[in-house]
């Protein structure tokens, strides 16, 4: 009996909601964990690896050290930068959806998605995608995939597009107010520069230049500020990949995606920004009585503003961690649940109540 006939006898014959959990390094992201543990971490290795052709596929339960540690050999990354959680394997980051620094400029995890194979609620190992760049025949299902927190079916294997490592990278800071460091950025984002990361924070905007020498030298002379070390460059932006930085600890974590153009949102708490105004990021105490009426407030801001908010980390999930969908988008979701998990046993309820 093979691993997937394993894994199809258990979805089969499942008599309680199944949880699909790898490294488990993201069972503090969503709403409630439910069910018996399906461990997707036996399903682990390289399927096929193109450096030339800048295409990796994997099983779920591949470490995404293992696969990094891969890609560093030919000078190649997953240029989304997803965290480096202890323990993450590759299922775990597609499904999660999370990208780091250089989203803003490289994309966001599905972008990078060329195909997956599924298995459904039905025990039926679905194919979507492939395995080049120019494959988009049909429904992009492999993309829909990423980010629905194992909702939709156990992901078995995934393809993913590489990208060659930077030939030189160079990070500068400006000290500069929020409103600002907002304007500068914007301003920047329609120009030919090598921007490929960004943080403002606490009266500090940190940009990461990256490319060729030539490229990251003329942006270097036309944006002035302070240079950044080298060593300890590397060691701030792999702190905001993997959230290791000061900033993440203690305290309700809320993420908030709005359009870059957006100008501050002003709420009580402490902001970090990100993916030139993208991503903003909002550090609240736990310890307030007012959850609910906190938690909404936040929310009319951000729509207010054109974008949604997430509750990350921490804080009372009864006030719902993802931004509450619109009926019409509700319906979808029910429709594309009932359609690849009928019996609704994969992890029930972890993105929005039952």
């Amino acid at each position: 009996m093979t691993i997937y006939d394993e894994f199809a006898d258990r979805i089969r014959t499942a008599k309680a909601p199944l949880r699909i959990r790898g490294g488990g390094t993201k069972d503090w992201y969503g709403q409630a964990l439910d069910g018996e543990v399906l461990d997707t971490r036996i399903n682990s290795g390289i399927v096929s690896y193109e450096p030339t052709e800048l295409v990796i596929t994997a099983r779920c339960g591949t470490p995404l050290a293992e696969i990094e540690a891969l890609l560093a050999q030919h000078k190649q990354m997953l240029a989304f930068e997803p965290p480096r959680y202890q323990g993450s394997t590759i299922g775990g980051v597609v499904a999660s959806a999370l990208s780091g620094p250089r989203r803003a400029s490289a994309g966001a995890v599905r972008d990078f998605v060329l195909g997956a194979v599924l298995m459904d609620g039905r025990g039926e190992v679905l194919r979507f995608g492939g395995q080049v760049m120019k494959n988009v025949a049909g429904y992009d299902v492999s993309r829909l995939l990423a980010g629905s927190l194992g909702t939709l079916g156990l992901i078995l294997e995934v393809s993913l597009k590489v990208l060659p490592v930077p030939l030189r990278e160079a990070s500068i800071r400006f000290e500069i107010s929020e409103i600002d460091a907002l304007t500068r950025l914007n301003e920047w984002a329609g120009q030919p520069l090598p921007i490929s990361a960004s943080c403002w924070h606490q009266g500090v905007l940190s940009l990461r230049l990256s490319g060729a020498d030539a490229a990251v030298e003329a942006a270097q002379r036309k944006l002035g500020g302070q240079p950044l070390a080298g060593d300890e460059a590397s060691a701030f932006w792999a702190s905001l990949r993997d959230q290791t930085h000061g900033y993440f600890n203690g305290g309700s974590l809320w993420r908030m995606s709005v359009p870059s153009h957006a100008s501050a949102i002003i709420l009580r708490g402490e902001q970090l920004i990100e993916w030139g105004g993208a991503q903003r990021w909002l550090k609240v105490d736990d310890d307030a009585a007012d959850v609910a009426e906190r938690a909404a407030a936040i929310r009319r801001s951000v729509a207010a503003a054109g974008g949604h908010a997430t509750l990350f980390r921490g804080g009372d999930k009864s006030v719902g961690v993802f931004h509450p969908l619109a009926p019409a988008v509700a319906k979808i979701h029910e429709r594309l649940k009932q359609s690849f998990d009928p019996a609704g046993i994969f992890n029930p309820g972890r993105m929005y109540a039952n």
